[in-house]
């Protein structure tokens, strides 16, 4: 497997920054500073082609473009990637806004003709209801994963993974997936402006670490969980998702097709399942 630098190591990347506001208390305003999130493009090419422009935090780029390649089937592997780095052919100031990844196969997506209509197809997240989910279905079968878990470990996720949250608690901006192991151990946790991003971000670095297969673990994400979050993880082979908030009708759907189990609503001691309820012991 390739080794790729880490992008941080070569471009140091902020994603907060201060700004000066005006804060109210009851009838006073005062002039303070409070600290944002950066929200920045990011252009992922594959082969020098354009692939998709996404809206993230900048930081752990690499994560997010292997993940982004893998979660939406355009990679089986890292082993598929020959090296990823930011595009030189850029203004300096964007360049931190822009990666191209080489492929080992480097004809992979220029072979599949109309690639870009079926990805655009692929990602749209409940344009044609079951279509859409007969297609990810032919994409990746059930899990099949015989993982149990017990129930307390699940009431200690939510604690671990907020805790881990460094740029939640400087911005109060970014939301944060988690990938846990069996025993409620926290492996990998990324942050971001958008959920996908988070996830993308913990399965892209998992692949390059190679943690993936990840059959024996559980993922967290701190909002709700969508269609196209269950939709990674099934591609992820990651058998159990688990969400602050609520599940969408569409992931619940997805998530019973896929024998995936898909819990929402962890705070504190409770929590509700939606599918394969089996897994908790």
């Amino acid at each position: 497997m390739t080794n790729f630098p880490n992008p941080q190591s070569i471009m140091p990347q902020k994603s907060t920054l201060t700004k000066q506001i005006t804060r109210w208390r009851h009838f006073r305003p005062s002039p303070d500073e409070d600290v944002l999130t950066i929200e920045e493009p990011l252009e992922i090419r594959v082969g020098g082609q354009s692939l998709i422009v996404v809206m993230r935090t900048p930081g752990h780029d690499f994560d997010l473009a292997t993940g982004f390649l893998y979660t939406e089937g355009l990679i089986a592997s890292a082993d598929e990637i020959g090296a990823i780095a930011y595009c030189e052919d850029v203004d300096p100031e964007n360049r931190q806004n822009v990666i191209n990844v080489h492929l080992t196969n480097g004809q992979r997506l220029e072979k599949q003709e109309g690639w870009q209509r079926n990805f655009h197809a692929n990602a749209s997240c409940g344009l044609c209801g079951k279509m859409t989910i007969e297609s990810v279905k032919q994409e990746a079968p059930p899990i099949t994963s015989q993982m149990q878990i017990d129930q307390d470990v699940f009431y200690q996720l939510n604690d671990r993974l907020r805790s881990a949250q460094v740029l939640f608690d400087a911005t109060g901006g970014l939301h944060g997936a988690g990938l846990f192991s069996a025993q409620g151990e926290l492996q990998i946790i990324r942050e971001d402006i958008g959920r996908h991003n988070a996830v993308d971000k913990v399965i892209g670095q998992a692949l390059l670490t190679e943690q993936i297969a990840l059959d024996q673990h559980i993922m967290m994400v701190s909002g709700r969980a969508s269609f196209e979050i269950v939709q990674k993880a099934l591609f992820a082979r990651i058998p159990v998702i688990v969400a602050v908030s609520a599940a969408s009708s569409l992931a619940v759907e997805l998530a019973q097709e896929s024998e995936m189990t898909l819990i929402g609503f962890m705070r504190g001691k409770g929590m509700t399942v939606y599918s394969r309820p089996d897994r908790i012991r």
